[in-house]
């Protein structure tokens, strides 16, 4: 398969939650080495990279989530190819919807986050940090007024040491960076420069999807060949932050905290019907299901009444009949 190119074949007998590869199934292939939510095979020049359904938060394996290695790996592959115009990435191939095949590359010891809001609660959030009276944060400086949430003049980034396994990142200005010799200042110019140019072209696609990205996490490498490298993964629910694009600005002037979902999974017997597995769930009303059907051809009238369930991801459902005389009225 090509670079970048994805799949939706789980793997025989793949059982989920995946919560990990067994050494007798790579037996043969080269060393494993177990990550908070990723395996990693080293296969010579390349990595297999596994991504499994271990979800992590503050360096700590929390738990599984069924399929989440296999969204997370597809994401990523498909945002590489929305970037690849502005550097390259490590992958080689995606064999597998929870595989990455990569370039082995030195992966500079920091982990750039690039933030576009003022937002935040861990305690090296920005937000938490300009409310308890900062105003030079990661040695930017802020002025006084700002709210909780404000869009920043421009994006900015707050990145953090890269912390052996086991070990816990640690906030760092860019100052720091290169007097501390952890990467050139050259390299580190090159680096924050393509940071920035990533996360505008990601902010303009997720607002394309009527989203807002807020902040997220980018890691660079240097290839064989000593070119500056995207590797790890992009723009992905795990190392980004979305919000709804619809009601930022009317909750954030109300005081209440943006929307964060945005999507809603059909139930499977809907979703065969309806051709798509996930929509907007601001437009999932019943006159958009019966426009999607009738814009395909495959409605031209009711014949009979068809009970339509909408399961979100949250688990909750509402049923809609279509057929009956106010539905009528759309077709």
């Amino acid at each position: 398969m090509s670079a970048g190119s994805s799949t939706t074949d789980f793997g025989p007998g793949l059982a989920h939650p995946f919560t990990g590869i067994q050494a007798d199934a790579i037996a043969g292939l080269g060393p494993l080495i177990a990550g908070k939510v990723r395996d990693i095979v080293d296969l010579g020049d390349t990595l297999a990279l596994i991504a499994t359904d271990r979800i992590s938060a503050f360096d700590y394996v929390l738990g599984t989530v069924p399929y989440r290695g296999q969204v997370l790996n597809e994401l990523a592959a498909w945002w590489f190819e929305q970037i690849a115009d502005l550097v390259p990435s490590h992958v080689v191939s995606v064999p597998d919807a929870n595989v990455t095949i990569g370039k082995k590359c030195e992966t500079l010891p920091v982990e750039v986050v690039v933030r576009g809001r003022l937002s935040g609660s861990t305690s090296t959030a920005l937000w938490t940090q300009y409310d308890a009276g900062a105003r030079t944060i990661y040695g930017l400086d802020f002025p006084d007024g700002m709210q909780k949430n404000d869009p920043l003049p421009e994006a900015i980034i707050t990145p953090t040491t890269k912390a052996e396994q086991g070990g816990h990142d640690e906030p760092i200005t860019e100052l720091e960076i290169v007097e501390r010799g952890i990467v050139d200042g050259e390299l580190w110019d090159q680096t924050r420069t393509v940071a920035l140019e990533i996360f505008e072209r990601g902010q303009q696609i997720a607002a394309e999807a009527g989203l807002v990205l807020v902040d997220t996490k980018y890691e660079f490498g240097l290839d064989a060949d000593g070119v500056l490298t995207i590797i790890d993964e992009v723009h992905t629910p795990d190392s980004s932050r979305y919000w709804r694009a619809s009601t930022v600005e009317e909750r954030r002037a109300a005081g209440d905290e943006p929307e964060k979902g945005g999507y809603v999974r059909l139930a499977p017997s809907v979703a065969k019907f309806m051709g798509v597995k996930y929509w907007k769930e601001s437009e999932l009303t019943l006159s958009r299901l019966l426009s999607y059907e009738r814009s395909k051809g495959r409605i031209s009238e009711c014949l009979q009444l068809v009970r339509v369930t909408v399961t979100t991801l949250d688990g909750k459902t509402t049923t809609h009949t279509l057929g009956s005389p106010d539905v009528l009225s759309y077709l």
